[in-house]
């Protein structure tokens, strides 16, 4: 796969362009410490420390303590499997939102035309 469609493949999955670049680049080259990171693409400390955080928080990559942190990425088939469930969960969840959501509707339209029947009712 070319770096091209990997930035596209990853981006479409919301990852933002410096993010999916440094998971490549992690995933391509294996761990790293962040200083070397920064160095090798040629980004600032802090917008990398950015992207590091994000990528962690998304559990794409693992920070690993030895000497200093060196960061990697874990394999796409994990991260993809993740991002699934995720996504799944999300799905329920609205299900279930969008449930109660209409049954809260329905009862409140049915309560509606209950009120308007009577209503016209007194009026005759």
């Amino acid at each position: 796969m070319s770096l091209e469609k990997a930035l596209k493949a990853l981006t479409s999955l919301g990852l933002s362009e410096v993010d999916a670049k440094v998971y490549i680049y992690l995933a391509k080259k294996g761990p790293h410490e962040q200083e070397d990171l920064a160095i090798a693409l040629k980004m600032s400390e802090y917008k990398l420390s950015l992207s590091l955080d994000k990528l962690l928080s998304k559990k794409m990559i693992k920070a690993a303590t030895e000497h200093s942190i060196k960061y990697s990425a874990l394999e796409l088939e994990e991260v993809l499997d993740q991002y699934v469930q995720s996504e799944n969960q999300q799905v329920k969840t609205l299900q279930m939102s969008s449930n109660d959501l209409l049954f809260a509707w329905h009862k409140m339209v049915e309560k509606n035309e209950h009120t308007e029947e009577n209503e016209r009712g007194s009026l005759s």
